[in-house]
């Protein structure tokens, strides 16, 4: 009877579990599958402790340390078909088809902290490893015939498996035999703790293992199998296991585990204290597989949720103390405003922070205050920069990159409102927030993302920018292992290498969440594990965070969304019960409102409305008000319910209130999307994330929320100052569970995703010029995190373990890893990867790809559809399919939206339809030109996708087109690029582009009218209101079309050779600038292009600023090659670079252009025997001479030389000796007539300079002959010049002697000119060349004596115009070829890109460094740049590429001791830096002894690097074996841009390439910009054409010979044009000149037309007077002529200057000299110049202070007020300035005196004594120019009335002591001794009877400085003789009667007319006036003077 009454509640007991089982399983079960279900677990639980039932399924909560917890119940994660695995049932249904799936969950339940449940055993100890020890112990003894050991192992393994009970319990007997049953018993029962002991042993051992492979103290992971290779069968062997555990789906296999471990080391490890103790403190990320404790898992209907508490906080530990914001500077604590002390974290890592500058690595928990820890370094950083309690803005950038823009954009508030009071300048810069340079330059701290700053430092032209970075913040690191991982690896990587290239200090500082491996993190950035590095785990929340997480595993979609909606709205109600706020994260726009409005009829459906009401509130109805007004109605109908919506697709005013709302607590409940945790800090006590899936188009369609989301909106949970804890739930599906457990208990090591993107990354270097090799490239892959994680788990990198053991640095895999990368990069042209020396060179294809961020399948795509001739659709189609767009898919509920916006919007044909995916992507493009709107949510966010790379996709195919030299594809894709800028379709109307201001309806009528912007031009506003239909209308378009750029084309083309054209082009703009549309500045594309062969021969992009479109027209030069046939045109295009149809274009037509002949007759240079120097035939010439033999070309032109007086023009190579032929002229000369005088002509003082200091070594000492220079430097006196054999002189200096020759009888007494560099014709200076040429012809064929010519140049296109020119006849022209150099050169030209001239030049050094390497490691080099600066930056960088190679001092050849004695002597601090490291620096901001000191160091070989700018090519002759040429610009500050060298320039660097004495061969290497190359590499070897520029500079010197009355007549003129070299050009070139053709009558009316226009202009400018054909000259001429200025100048005084023009005037007149044109304002100095005029006296005009003008005002005013000048260039500025200055003021004291005005002139004398001295000139200023005078004494002399130095020269010496009283009496009496006293005697003398009177005057010196006439002025750059003005005037009329100027040693006398009229004798004075010192000035008066009378 009890039997069946036993069955029978079995029997119910299992129909009532049988529920529970299917519901648990999902499926149905069948009766006989649950009977023997049960049956077999009756038999497991006999052999169990007996207190339970049987359970199959528990489901009440478990907790871990249960004292006599059940065997089980522990394992509540693994229901019970962890037991049923191997059962196989009667009818062969599956019982358990999830068997492996809840196992998998917790793979290793077990291996929590160590929690063994102690249990009395039979014996009363506790069971564990030893327990069973003891027991194998007994059992061996009696029976079995294994080991102890090995017995109790096999026992582990059986325990450990995954079988059921019963056969468990079998294995068991069988192994220790039956008679040790209870044994068995005790085994079973405490299974659990055994294997857990098991469990816990393995761990320990593992970690052991681990640790002991790789570094020290690494945190150990499961998933980590360390194998040692004893043999292949071994590992096979494993990875077999390995395959069948991983199918199994537990990750600690235990069998495999155990199978390699022996029992006795398992029980050590086993009894050591838990692994985990002894990393306490680093927190519990590094547990493998724990979950923390108290986790407990339930499971409900459809879904099963995991409860982990929070965790406790840490406490306090002993002697760690929270620092209080006082402690900080005060400064630093004006940034942290309101906050009372740090947290603990901030202050636990406060000291590392803000005191050092270690790099930082801080994991610690979202919330935990890590923007506090960046703003400490922050402030650390600007604390650096404090000095003198001023902050020195510009000296240091801050970057803070963060992940998100919405992130990027919190912070920027966040630190710019924080960062105020210390004035620092904080801007945002992601895609949305563009900066113009100017901002960037102002910005102090910038905020960006990742891609954005690769971006920028991708670009050299911003490396300036990246200079400057001193702190490198990177928030959130643990990006590293998400897709954008590789962009935060290449950023730190490129940091790393400029910070050990540059030597420069960056410091990175990295946050980041708690990640596993935080070690190799560190090790990444580069941070010191002892000192930077701070780990924090979650008991460091500020709030402790409880978690749910809920696994969903209804399969039914429509059952799982209900569900979903269920659980959320549960458990926003638990939360509101507890009275907390609650957020639901969503994850689209659309789903915000939508889950919103499910929770509200939940709420009504469970009838929990009241609790999301807050109608209590006391604000709501004022609030409601508010809300009302919204115009967002699901705003407006939730608010009523107390929920909020809140996404990116709001108004920003709505997201605004909703924020508002939420956080004054009127909203119980908030629906956001993620953006929301990223950019606004809104904290909540409840976070539920709705769904973990959301679409990602960049993926193509769901991909699961990243670790990073769900961490941050965790961080959104509980808030600081009001709760004790958070709580942060997430709901997701049951098969995503553990992936989101294992996240957020941080148990993934982070890896690297940087493979993946190699090749962008390596292209993206090779375009920088950071890696040119492969051996960089391998060393810059060191630098990144990729490197670190390959070492430490090569298997996930596809590195086998056999690779490892063969390469365990695994160099040869980054090898590979390189070269596979540079080779696809070749195949796809992105760069050139030369195999054999593994070096790489950049193409213009990568250049693009990289700073367009394109990916290199992208580019692959482009290469292979990328056609010359290609229509719109096709070009669509070709973006569609750029690999950005890749991930895009097609899917079915899009189809119809994409066919109904295919027939609406799209004007082009879809490829491929709508439902093919590029037809769906070109879709999406032309929808987004067209501006429509999309509905599906999936395609919008697609469409925003695609737009987002659309515009940069587009310019990359632009600029590739453009590089490829495609007309029509250029201008067709500049076309698109303006259209997806603009959103307008190319075939619009342009007045789209205003669409702001212009209605839709008049461009509508607009467009449907065809009215073209040329129609509107020419149509009345009332024809066009008309036309649109609306009056008003036509005013504003008629307004509109002012303000659409326009700009007009003119050009003048000059052919240069047959093949080369000259185009100057002409820009006018021709619109009105309005700031709102056309910014700052527009850019232009000017290209000029051959439409018949479809190719641009130049293209460049021209910058309108807004100033340029105000002044006049702008000038562009540039050079195209011309190919036969001739095409019948070319265009020149001004498209331009952001409005559709703003172009213009010009016609160049080639019908009659008259191209110049084409003949180059070179001489060949003879195989002759070298001539000895005894055929000199004189001794003393012999000795001239170092060497025994001519060179080739000395021999060959010797006899003519030496032995005939025919003129001669040599042409040859620089450094082919041409100076010793002149000197074979000079030689003949002085043998054959010795009265007659050689004059050397050289174009630049320099070679001047040269010249003097070599002959006079060698001529002067030697020959006993008389030299003298004549330059600007240097004036002989008349004697001098008499006496004189050699007289070298600048073309200048000769012109203004050479002007008067009628009266300079020296002039005429020139035997021999010597013309060195004649080439130079053609350059600026090369008319004056041209005239004293002509004139010096002219004058010998007057005075019929010969003179003979020399010409010397380099080789010479048309020598033979050049020769006929000189006179040279046939036996005298020698023209060799450029390639009969003494040493021959071999050259190397390199393009670089780079728009920007400074980056561009930046970007060269690294070459020019690897030049040196390769062509000259040890042999002198000379590196050429254009100006002072780039010799600092170039020699600069040279000394960091030294020193990154390791050889800082490779440059250097010279003895410590004596370097030190050499640095003491140099002034110029730039250059003690350089030199110590063997580089010198040359340019003419040097002072003179630094430079012969440095040319010394050179020549002699002690340095090896000498940079220098161009002069030093012509000046000093220094050659070196190696010359690179460093750009081939330099800034014209004239027209403010960069303009080319003359190609003479480069070809005189280049000759100084190979030494003839040293080298076999020099060697040359051209860096210049890449359009330019090709000019370079046509005309460094064929010669350049010399052209003449005299017609633009006719003015001046017809002016000079109508002075000196060579021309009276225009036929005078007329032939005078004859004897020049323009007048042979423009019968070879006249295209060039601006001739039709050569024919006798267009000849002479040209040159008629150009004499009477000259004659115009000057009479124009009162310069001369013409009266029919005869003309003669005017006092302002006349004077022009005489102090050598131009004829503006004079006519500008003319205009200007008065009878009393004041001093401030005379300054303005004075600066406006166009004397000063040619001043150069460089780049930027308008800064300067700006801070300068704050401090001068007088203003100057604030709008053009890059005016040369201005500039030369500010000088002077600087001068005179002896201002500190900011830059060295200032200093040699002024000097070049002051120098001009005395000529010029010359000019105005004579004009002033001719026209009779006292009071002028003596102004001007006055400001020309301001310039001697550097005073102004005021009441007591001349007392300033004594050195000795100090403020004390000049005041104690004013108060005696004294206050000139007169004065105090009139006074005897005893009152003088007594008025200085302690004052150094003999410095003050020497002092005075520097200025003359003269006394002057005057007489007036009657001649005629007493009709006329002159006066007799008598100048004596009566103090010791008799004989010295050296002025004394300290602050005038040059020597200067003291000169006097003698001047008669009328005191009280102002009338000035006479002037005479004079000097003397000691005494003169002289005599001055006095006017006839005795009348004018009362109130007649005689002034003395110095020309050099303020305050001699003496009057003495005339009236009364009747004989000698004497006055003082």
């Amino acid at each position: 009877m009890e039997k069946p009454e036993e069955e029978d509640y079995a029997e119910a007991n299992i129909a009532g579990k049988k529920q529970e089982v299917q519901m648990h399983l999902g499926h149905t079960v069948s009766d006989a599958n649950m009977q023997k279900v049960a049956s077999l677990a009756q038999r497991l639980s006999g052999m169990q402790s007996s207190d339970h039932g049987i359970t199959l399924v528990s489901e009440r909560p478990v907790n871990g340390t249960h004292d006599n917890a059940e065997f089980g119940a522990d394992l509540v994660f693994h229901p019970p078909a962890r037991f049923l695995v191997d059962v196989s049932l009667d009818d062969g249904d599956s019982f358990c088809e999830e068997s492996t799936g809840p196992s998998s969950y917790y793979e290793g339940s077990y291996g929590h902290s160590g929690l063994i449940g102690r249990h009395s055993a039979t014996d009363g100890r506790s069971i564990d490893l030893s327990w069973l020890q003891d027991a194998c112990d007994q059992i061996t003894k009696s029976t079995t015939q294994l080991s102890r050991d090995e017995l109790a192992m096999a026992i582990c393994r059986v325990l450990d498996s995954d079988k059921p009970g019963d056969e468990i319990a079998g294995d068991l007997l069988d192994l220790v035999g039956d008679s040790a049953f209870e044994t068995v018993q005790d085994l079973i029962s405490h299974r659990k703790e055994l294997v857990d002991a098991i469990h816990h042993g393995l761990l320990v051992m593992k970690s052991d293992k681990s640790s002991s492979t790789s570094q020290p103290r690494m945190p150990s992971y499961g998933t980590q199998v360390t194998v040692q290779t004893e043999s292949e069968r071994q590992i096979d062997k494993l990875r077999r296991k390995e395959e069948k555990r991983n199918r199994r789906g537990t990750e600690y296999g235990t069998d495999s585990d155990l199978a390699a471990v022996n029992f006795s080391s398992l029980l050590q490890a086993s009894e050591r204290k838990n692994l985990f103790d002894d990393l306490s403190g680093l927190g519990e990320g590094l547990a493998v597989n724990a979950l923390p404790q108290g986790t407990q898992r339930k499971h409900h209907k459809g879904y099963e949720e995991v409860l982990i508490p929070p965790t406790p906080g840490a406490q306090m530990k002993p002697g760690e103390k929270l620092i209080d914001i006082t402690e900080l500077d005060d400064f630093a604590q004006a940034a942290f405003r309101g906050y009372k002390s740090l947290n603990r974290i901030q202050s636990r890592i406060y000291h590392t922070v803000y005191y050092t500058n270690e790099n930082i690595l801080v994991c610690a928990p979202t919330g935990a205050g890590k923007t506090n820890i960046a703003m400490i370094s922050i402030l650390h950083e600007i604390g650096q920069h404090f000095k003198d309690g001023y902050l020195h803005k510009d000296e240091f950038k801050i970057v803070y990159v963060a992940p998100m823009k919405a992130l990027a954009a919190e912070v920027t508030s966040t630190f710019s409102h924080r960062l105020s009071p210390l004035n620092m300048t904080v801007r945002e810069l992601t895609g949305d927030m563009q900066l113009s340079k100017n901002e960037l330059e102002e910005t102090q701290m910038i905020v960006t993302t990742p891609e954005k700053w690769d971006v920028i430092t991708r670009k050299s032209s911003d490396m300036s920018l990246s200079m400057l970075v001193k702190l490198l913040i990177i928030d959130e690191v643990h990006l590293l292992n998400d897709d954008r991982g590789p962009v935060i690896e290449a950023l730190v990587a490129r940091t790393l290498r400029q910070v050990e290239s540059s030597q420069s200090m960056i410091r990175i500082v990295g946050l980041s969440a708690t990640l596993p491996n935080y070690l190799e993190v560190a090790q990444f950035l580069r941070v010191n594990p002892e000192a930077g590095l701070f780990y924090f785990d979650s008991s460091y929340r500020p709030v402790p965070l409880a978690q749910q997480y809920i696994g969903i595993s209804e399969p039914n979609f429509s059952a799982k969304t209900e569900l979903l909606n269920e659980i959320c709205y549960k458990k926003v109600v638990e939360s509101l019960r507890q009275g907390h706020q609650a957020m639901v994260f969503v994850h689209s726009r659309k789903d915000t409102a939508k889950t919103a409005q499910k929770l509200v009829e939940l709420a009504r459906k469970f009838e929990g409305l009241e609790l999301f009401k807050n109608d209590q509130h006391p604000q709501f109805s004022l609030i409601q008000r508010e809300v009302v007004k919204s115009r967002n109605k699901d705003l407006v109908e939730l608010f009523e319910f107390g929920i909020g919506i809140h996404n990116a697709g709001m108004l920003r005013s709505d997201r605004g209130l909703t924020e508002r709302l939420f956080s004054d607590g009127l909203l119980k409940v908030l629906v956001c999307t993620a953006t929301l945790a990223w950019g606004v800090n809104l904290p909540a006590h409840t976070v539920v994330i709705k769904g973990t899936q959301l679409y990602d188009p960049k993926a193509g369609g769901w991909r699961d929320l990243g670790m990073l989301d769900v961490m941050q909106i965790f961080g959104r949970a509980g808030r600081p100052q009001f709760d004790k804890s958070g709580e942060g739930i997430i709901i997701t599906s049951h098969d995503k569970l553990a992936y989101y457990l294992r996240l957020l208990t941080s148990q993934l090591p982070i890896e690297s995703q940087f493979i993946s993107s190699l090749k962008d990354n390596l292209n993206a270097e090779v375009a920088l010029g950071t890696v040119t090799n492969v051996k960089e490239a391998c060393a810059w892959l060191g630098y990144t995190y990729l490197f670190i994680r390959m070492r430490l788990n090569p298997l996930a990198y596809g590195i086998t373990w056999e690779e490892v053991m063969a390469d365990p640095s695994l160099s040869s895999k980054q090898r590979s890893l390189v070269a596979d990368a540079a080779r696809d990069l070749d195949k796809a042209k992105m760069m050139r990867f030369d195999e054999k020396s593994g070096n790489f060179y950049c193409t213009e294809l990568g250049r693009i790809a990289s700073h367009f961020y394109i990916q290199y399948s992208s580019v692959e795509t482009y290469n292979e559809m990328l056609k010359r001739h290609m229509n719109e659709t096709e070009v669509i189609d070709m973006v569609a399919h750029s690999s950005e767009f890749e991930n895009i898919v097609v899917r079915e509920e899009e189809q119809n939206e994409l066919e109904m916006l295919v027939r609406k919007l799209c004007p082009l044909e879809v490829r491929g339809g709508p439902s093919n995916k590029h037809g769906k992507i070109s879709v999406l493009i032309q929808v987004y030109i067209s501006r429509g709107s999309i509905d599906t949510f999936s395609l919008v966010s697609d469409a925003q996708y695609i737009s987002a790379s659309l515009a940069r996709i587009m310019r990359a195919l632009f600029e590739i087109c453009l590089r490829k030299g495609w007309s029509e594809m250029t201008l067709f894709m500049l076309e698109y690029c303006k259209a997806v800028d603009r959103q307008v379709w190319p075939h619009q109307h342009p007045f789209r582009q205003f669409d702001r201001d212009i209605s839709a309806q008049i461009l509508r009528h607009l467009e449907e009218r065809g009215a073209d912007l040329d129609r509107l031009y020419d149509m009345q506003e009332k024809e066009i209101g008309k036309l649109v239909n609306y009056g008003p209308g036509g005013r504003l378009v008629k307004q509109y079309l002012g303000y659409f750029p326009w700009i007009q084309l003119a050009a003048t083309v000059s052919p240069i050779t047959r093949t080369v054209l000259k185009l100057d082009v002409l820009i006018t703009p021709d619109f009105i600038w309005k700031d709102r549309f056309h910014g700052t500045a527009q850019r232009w594309w000017i290209l000029v292009e051959d439409s018949e062969n479809d190719h641009i021969y130049h293209s460049e992009l021209f910058t309108l600023t807004k100033r340029m479109s105000k002044g006049e027209p702008q000038k562009l030069s540039f050079t195209v090659p011309i190919f036969e046939p001739h095409p019948p045109q070319y265009y020149i295009r001004a498209v331009s670079d952001s409005w559709l149809h703003a172009e213009a274009f010009y016609t160049i037509s080639f019908q009659n252009l008259a191209l110049p002949e084409a003949h180059t007759s070179h001489t060949e240079l003879l195989d002759l025997k070298p001539l000895p120097v005894t055929s000199l035939g004189n001794s003393t010439y012999e000795a001239l001479y170092k060497f025994s033999h001519f060179n080739p070309i000395q021999t060959q032109t010797f006899h003519v030389l030496y032995h005939t007086d025919n003129n001669v023009l040599l042409g040859a190579p620089t450094g082919s000796g041409k100076t010793i032929s002149a000197e074979l002229a000079m030689l003949r000369l002085f043998n054959t007539q010795p009265d007659m005088k050689v004059i050397y002509i050289a174009p630049l003082k320099a070679i001047v300079r040269e010249r003097m200091n070599d002959w006079r070594k060698r001529l002067v000492s030697q020959l006993g002959k008389k030299m003298v220079e004549m330059t600007g430097d240097y004036t002989p006196d008349l004697m001098a010049i008499l006496s004189a054999d050699i007289i070298i002189s600048t073309p200048e200096k000769w012109d203004g002697i050479s002007r008067n020759w009628h009266s300079r009888t020296y002039v005429k007494k020139v035997g021999l000119m010597i013309l060195d560099e004649i080439h130079l014709l053609g350059a600026d200076r090369g008319p004056i060349l041209e005239v004293i040429v002509s004139r010096m012809r002219y004058i010998s064929s007057q005075t019929e004596r010969e003179v003979r010519f020399v010409g010397l140049s380099t080789a010479l296109a048309n020598a033979g115009d050049l020769a006929d020119w000189l006179g040279v006849g046939e036996t005298g022209l020698f023209n060799f070829k450029p390639s009969v150099r003494p040493v021959p050169l071999e050259v190397h030209i390199q393009g670089y890109p780079g728009k920007f001239y400074c980056p561009r030049m930046n970007s060269m050094n690294k070459p020019s460094y690897a030049a040196i390497c390769t062509h000259s490691p040890t042999k002198p080099v000379l590196i050429f740049v254009s100006s002072r600066r780039q010799t600092r930056l170039t020699a600069l960088d040279l000394i960091q590429y030294a020193a990154s190679d390791e050889h800082p001092r490779q440059f250097l050849s010279i003895p410590e001791e004596e370097l030190q004695m050499v640095l003491y002597q140099v002034a110029d601090n730039n250059l003690r830096h350089t030199l110590q490291f063997g580089i010198g620096l040359h340019h003419a901001g040097l002072n003179d002894k630094d430079r012969s000191l440095v040319e010394e160091l050179f020549a002699n070989n002690k340095i090896q690097v000498l940079v220098c700018t161009s002069t030093l090519a012509w000046g000093v002759n220094l050659p070196a074996h190696l010359v690179i040429i460093k750009g081939t610009e330099f800034y014209d500050g004239k027209t403010k841009r960069y303009v080319d060298f003359p190609i003479t320039d480069i070809l005189q660097m280049m000759g100084r390439a190979g030494r003839p004495q040293f080298d076999q061969h020099g060697k040359a290497v051209i860096l210049v910009h890449e359009p330019k190359k090709s000019f370079y590499k046509k005309f460094l070897y064929e010669p350049f054409p010399v052209e003449s520029s005299l017609r633009e500079q006719l003015h001046n010197h017809i002016n000079a010979e109508i002075v000196s009355g060579t021309i009276c007549h225009k036929e005078d003129a007329l032939h005078y044009l004859t004897w020049t070299y323009l007048f042979r050009r423009l019968m070879f070139n006249p295209a060039y000149y601006g001739l039709e053709n050569t024919e006798a009558e267009v000849l002479s009316s040209y040159l008629s037309r150009l004499v009477q226009n000259t004659f115009e202009d000057l009479e124009d400018s009162g310069c001369i007077k013409m009266s029919k054909d005869s003309v003669e000259p005017m006092m302002l001429g006349s004077i022009a002529s005489q102090y050598y200025l131009s004829y503006l100048t004079v006519s500008m005084f003319g205009s200007n200057i008065g009878s009393d023009t004041s001093l401030e005037v005379f300054l303005h007149i004075l600066s406006a000299a166009s004397e000063y044109d040619e001043l150069p304002v460089r780049h930027n100095e308008e800064n300067y110049n700006e801070a300068l005029s704050e401090r001068v006296r007088y203003k100057v005009d604030k709008d053009r202070l890059d005016d040369p003008h201005i500039k030369t005002n500010l000088l002077f005013q600087a001068h005179f007020s002896q201002l500190e000048l900011p830059i060295s260039d200032y200093v040699t500025d002024l000097k070049s300035v002051l120098d001009q200055s005395i000529r010029i003021i010359q000019a105005m004291i004579d004009i002033c005196a001719n026209s009779g005005w006292l009071s002028s002139s003596v102004t001007c004398m006055h400001l020309l004594q301001m310039v001697m001295q550097g005073l102004w000139f005021d009441e007591d200023s001349s007392l300033w120019m004594l050195p000795c005078m100090n403020a004390e004494l000049a005041d104690s002399f004013c108060k005696r009335g004294i206050f000139r130095i007169q004065q105090l020269l009139d006074l005897p010496k005893a009152t003088l002591q007594n008025m200085i009283g302690n004052f150094p009496a003999s410095k003050f009496f020497q002092d005075l001794q520097l200025f003359p006293r003269i006394e002057v005697k005057l007489k007036i003398i009657r001649k005629d009877g007493g009709k006329s009177c002159s006066l007799s005057i008598r100048l004596v010196k009566t103090n010791f400085r008799k004989y010295k006439s050296r002025a004394f002025t300290p602050h005038f750059p040059k020597v200067k003789n003291e000169a006097w003005w003698l001047v008669l005037g009328n005191t009280s009329t102002l009338e000035l009667y006479a002037l005479k100027r004079v000097s003397f040693s000691d005494h003169l006398v002289t005599n001055m007319e006095l006017p006839s009229d005795s009348t004018t004798l009362q109130g007649m004075k005689l002034i003395l006036i110095s020309d050099c010192y303020l305050g001699l000035e003496q009057e003495h008066s005339i009236s009364e003077l009747n004989g000698w009378q004497q006055s003082e």
